[in-house]
């Protein structure tokens, strides 16, 4: 069902996951493992936008919109979390069995135009926080060339203890959700894996992926793989060798809920690949 401007009003009450200025940079989430098999155990996880996958060199990302859910669905408070110039670091206590989904996500609105002058104004400003109460009052109607945008915003990696589980993929079918046909935390080398994915809980038809391994630091190429979804929605990827991938996938149509025009929406999320 098509997600509404209210129901994005809820999801994005704090400000938007990533700011604009760092639209052009990656934005990730990098656990220490992804799959455990104590019974009980932590995981550390870096978080960062940078220009280098995994590699921390522009900020540190932002966890205002940070959740943590377990394999049963419940929210898990990240623990030790601290946060320095190009990195913000946190534990997780895996104390569940099963799979385990990390997550910053947001949704709002984002309006251009140009005023009387011909300068061009966007809103929220740049580092101002999404409040949807100011809207009307601070986004002109009659402004030259005005373009408003129904905007999401997400950031995943996926970490399990002992047998892999599926709660946590359930969509909450606001903005662009990566649903796994092949679990996230079983991919191998030299295997396919098959994704799904849904735009406001609706097949996200045409959108565009790329995938990316970790260490373009030490490579000149960077050996980007680039697929598009099918009309359900699904792509497949084939891993050409073990390490940690990013995933970074776009997506942007003319359905979206007044007073926006354009629908667009972003998702990325670290996978793990491993060895056969």
């Amino acid at each position: 069902m098509k997600a509404t401007f209210n129901r994005a009003i809820v999801l994005a009450t704090a400000t938007l996951a990533l700011s604009f200025s760092a639209s052009a940079h990656r934005a990730w989430l990098l656990p220490s493992s992804t799959v455990l098999s104590s019974e009980e155990a932590y995981v550390t996880v870096d978080g960062a936008i940078s220009n280098t996958l995994f590699h921390p060199d522009h900020v540190a990302m932002s966890m205002n919109n940070l959740t943590i859910m377990s394999p049963q669905g419940n929210n898990v408070e990240a623990l030790n979390m601290a946060k320095g110039k190009y990195r913000t670091t946190f534990d997780v206590k895996l104390d569940q069995e099963g799979t385990y989904k990390l997550a910053s996500a947001s949704a709002g609105l984002r309006a251009f135009w140009r005023d009387e002058d011909g300068n061009r104004k966007m809103w929220p400003g740049r580092g101002q926080p999404f409040d949807a109460t100011k809207f009307d009052a601070e986004v002109p109607k009659d402004a030259s060339e005005l373009r408003v945008i129904q905007s999401a915003r997400r950031v995943e990696t996926f970490v399990t203890l002992g047998a892999p589980s599926n709660k946590v993929f359930a969509p909450t079918n606001v903005g662009l959700e990566l649903v796994p046909v092949t679990h996230p935390n079983d991919l191998f080398a030299q295997e396919t894996a098959t994704f799904s994915l849904l735009i406001d809980g609706e097949p996200a038809a045409g959108a565009q992926i790329e995938v990316v391994r970790g260490g373009m630091r030490y490579r000149n190429d960077q050996q980007l793989i680039a697929v598009k979804s099918d009309s359900s929605g699904k792509f497949t990827v084939t891993w050409p060798e073990a390490g940690m991938y990013f995933v970074e996938i776009s997506y942007e149509d003319d359905k979206a809920s007044a007073p926006a025009s354009v629908r667009s929406a972003s998702y990325s999320a670290t996978l793990e690949v491993l060895p056969l």
